[in-house]
C-alpha cells in the first residue's frame, strides 16, 4: 500500500434514514479509487410526502459518474430495502452482483422485472469462499436475522479488514437459516479489524433479543384456542415465521391458506432453494371458503397497511371467495414500522366494524424483532473488537446513540450519515469530504430525481388545488370570446351558487386581459404571469385558497 492510497467508506441511502441501503467502499489513489457496493435497496413511498410514487431509492449518481470504477456489487440479504433497486439502478451501474443463493434468486427477480439480463446476478457460497474483485476481497459470513441466509460481509483490502454487518441478531435458534455464532465472528477477527460497520436499528431497545424460537409455543397455543378462521400477517420475507405461523396452523388443525403474490413468492423461492422442507402444504383460497372457519389458518400480506396488499383486500371485504366475519381472528405477527401506522389503524378499525378480533404485538408474544438490541450491540462490538466503530442502517438518532454505546466500550466511532466520506486509514476514522446525496422517484415505467420537481407539483397541486385558464387571442392579440376556466380539487360553490368561482375567475381574467396594452397582450410570458396572478388573487379573496394555475394561450393566424 503506497503513502497515496487510502480505504473510504460512504452511505449513500440507509444512514440517517430507514430504507434504501446503499453503501459504497473505495480503494487507492482519490483519481484512481476503485470501488465496491454494497446493498441497492427501496423505501417505500406515502402519500404525505411522495404522492403516486411507487417506490423511492438513494441516488446513485456518485457512483454511476465512475460506474468505470465500481468492481462489483453485493447484496447481503432479500429484504426490500438492500435488494429492491438493483434491477432498476443497474443498467446505470453495469457490475457483476453476487449474493448467496436465495438472496440471488430474488434479486433475478427483480432484473427480470426491469428487462434486465438475471444471469447478470452470480451465486456466492458463504464463508469462507472470497470474491476478488479489484484490490478487494470480499466474503459472505452467515448471520442471523429475519430472512434466510443473511450474511455479514468480510471485505479486505490492502488497508486491512472491515465487517459490514448488514442487517442482523443474536439468534441461536432462527428456524430457518443459519444461526448467530459467536465463534465464527471472533475467527474472522481475530487478527484484527480496522472497522465495524454495524446494523444501529434497535440500539434504544434495552433487554437483549429474542429468539424466533421462542414464538412457537405462544403462536400454536393462539390457534387453538380461537373458535373461527385466523388470519396471520407478517412480513412476507420473514421465511421462518411464515413457517413458524404455518406449522402452529397445522398443530392446531387448521388448513394453510397463503394470499399475496410476495408472500408466495417468497416460500417458492424458499422452497426452491431448499430452505423449507417442512412446509405445510398449501389449500387454494377458493377452496378454503368452503372449509369450516374453525379449520382455515390464513397467512396474508399487508402487514405494513399497504393498501392493495392482501390484508386490505379482507379488511375491505373480501379476498376471492374468502371473507372474515364475526368470531374470526387477525394477528399482526409483526411490528409497525414508523409512518405506516395509519394504514394499519385502518385496517384494524375495518376488521372491528366485520367483528374480527385483531390480536397485535401483546408485549411480545406473537413477534421478534430482526434486529440486534443495545445488549446484541455491545456483543458485537466485543467480539470483533474493532479499530473504528461506524454506525449505519438507522435514522441519525439512532446513529449518533450507536456511536455513544461505542465509545462507552472504548471503541473510536464517527458518526457518518448519508453523504460522509470516511476515510478509514490511519489512526482514527475522519469525515474527508461530504458529497452530495438525495433520492431517486420509481414512478410507473420511468425514474426520475427529487430535483425534477415532480413530486414537488403533486404536493403543490394535492394541497392547493389548480386552476386551467384557457385563452384564445386573434392574429392581431384580441380576445376572442371570454377566457375559459376549470378548476380541480377546489370548492367551486360561492354564497350557493354552483360553480361561482369558475364564473367570477373568467369574469376577473377577460377584464384585465381587456384592459392589458396590446404589447403585453402579444407577448405569452406576460400573459402568463398576469394571468396566473388574476387567477391566483381572486381565489384567495373567494375561497381562501391560492392554487395552482395552468395557462393554456392559443393565437389564431392570418
Amino acid at each position: 500500500m503506497s503513502k497515496n492510497d487510502s480505504l473510504v467508506y460512504v452511505a449513500l441511502g440507509g444512514a440517517g434514514e430507514i430504507g434504501m441501503n446503499m453503501y459504497l467502499y473505495g480503494y487507492g489513489p482519490e483519481r484512481k479509487r476503485r470501488w465496491i457496493m454494497v446493498d441497492a435497496g427501496v423505501a417505500f413511498p406515502d402519500m404525505d410526502s411522495s404522492p403516486g410514487v411507487d417506490l423511492i431509492t438513494a441516488d446513485p449518481e456518485f457512483i454511476t459518474s465512475k460506474a468505470h470504477a465500481l468492481d462489483a456489487i453485493f447484496i447481503t440479504h432479500a429484504h426490500e430495502d438492500h435488494v429492491g433497486a438493483i434491477g432498476r439502478l443497474w443498467p446505470q451501474l453495469k457490475a457483476p452482483v453476487y449474493a448467496r443463493e436465495f438472496t440471488a434468486e430474488i434479486a433475478r427477480g427483480k432484473m427480470e422485472e426491469a428487462g434486465v439480463n438475471p444471469d447478470e446476478i452470480r451465486t456466492v457460497g458463504a464463508w469462507p469462499e472470497v470474491v476478488e474483485v479489484g484490490p478487494f476481497k470480499v466474503g459472505f459470513l452467515p448471520i442471523s436475522h429475519s430472512v434466510p441466509e443473511s450474511s455479514a460481509l468480510v471485505i479486505d483490502s490492502p488497508a486491512g479488514r472491515v465487517i459490514h454487518t448488514g442487517d442482523f441478531k443474536i439468534d441461536a435458534n432462527p428456524q430457518v437459516g443459519e444461526p448467530f455464532s459467536p465463534e465464527a465472528i471472533m475467527d474472522v477477527s481475530k487478527d484484527g479489524v480496522l472497522a465495524l460497520v454495524c446494523d444501529s436499528t434497535n440500539v434504544f431497545s434495552k433487554s437483549p433479543g429474542r429468539s424466533e424460537s421462542e414464538l412457537v409455543g405462544p403462536i400454536t397455543e393462539l390457534l387453538r384456542s380461537q373458535p373461527g378462521m385466523v388470519v396471520a400477517t407478517t412480513f412476507a420475507s420473514n421465511v421462518a415465521r411464515l413457517r413458524t405461523l404455518a406449522l402452529a396452523g397445522k398443530a392446531a388443525d387448521r388448513s394453510i391458506v397463503v394470499i399475496g403474490r410476495a408472500m408466495h413468492k417468497m416460500i417458492g423461492t424458499a422452497r426452491k432453494v431448499g430452505l423449507l422442507t417442512d412446509f405445510p402444504d398449501i389449500v387454494d383460497v377458493n377452496d378454503a371458503a368452503n372449509l369450516p372457519a374453525e379449520n382455515v389458518m390464513v397467512l396474508a400480506s399487508g402487514s405494513q397497511g399497504e393498501r392493495r396488499a392482501a390484508s386490505a383486500q379482507l379488511a375491505r371485504g373480501g379476498y376471492g371467495k374468502l371473507s372474515m366475519k364475526d368470531g374470526d381472528t387477525f394477528l399482526f405477527s409483526s411490528k409497525v414500522i414508523p409512518g405506516n401506522e395509519i394504514g394499519v389503524a385502518y385496517i384494524e378499525n375495518q376488521f372491528a366494524m366485520q367483528g374480527v378480533d385483531v390480536i397485535g404485538d401483546e408485549g411480545g408474544l406473537y413477534h421478534v424483532s430482526g434486529h440486534a438490541n443495545r445488549p446484541d450491540l455491545e456483543t458485537m462490538h466485543n467480539l470483533v473488537k474493532p479499530q473504528f466503530l461506524i454506525p449505519m442502517h438507522g435514522e441519525y438518532r439512532h446513529l449518533r446513540e450507536h456511536a455513544k454505546l461505542g465509545a462507552a466500550g472504548g471503541y473510536s466511532p464517527v458518526v457518518a450519515p448519508n453523504g460522509a466520506l470516511v476515510e478509514l486509514t490511519g489512526n482514527e476514522p475522519k469525515i474527508v469530504e461530504m458529497i452530495e446525496t438525495g433520492r431517486r422517484y420509481v414512478d410507473g415505467t420511468v425514474m426520475y430525481g427529487a430535483m425534477d420537481g415532480i413530486v414537488r407539483d403533486r404536493l403543490r397541486m394535492a394541497m392547493r388545488g389548480m386552476l386551467v385558464v384557457n385563452i384564445v387571442f386573434d392574429e392581431n392579440s384580441d380576445l376572442v370570446g371570454d377566457a375559459w376556466v376549470e378548476a380541480k380539487g377546489l370548492f367551486t360553490s360561492v354564497n350557493g351558487k354552483e360553480a361561482a368561482l369558475q364564473a367570477e375567475l373568467e369574469k376577473g381574467i377577460t377584464q384585465e386581459l381587456e384592459r392589458a396594452k396590446k404589447k403585453l397582450r402579444s407577448d405569452d410570458e406576460a400573459v402568463e404571469k398576469l394571468v396566473t396572478q388574476a387567477a391566483s388573487n381572486r381565489t384567495n379573496r373567494m375561497i381562501g385558497k391560492k392554487p395552482e394555475v395552468i395557462v393554456m394561450i392559443n393565437r389564431l393566424e392570418d
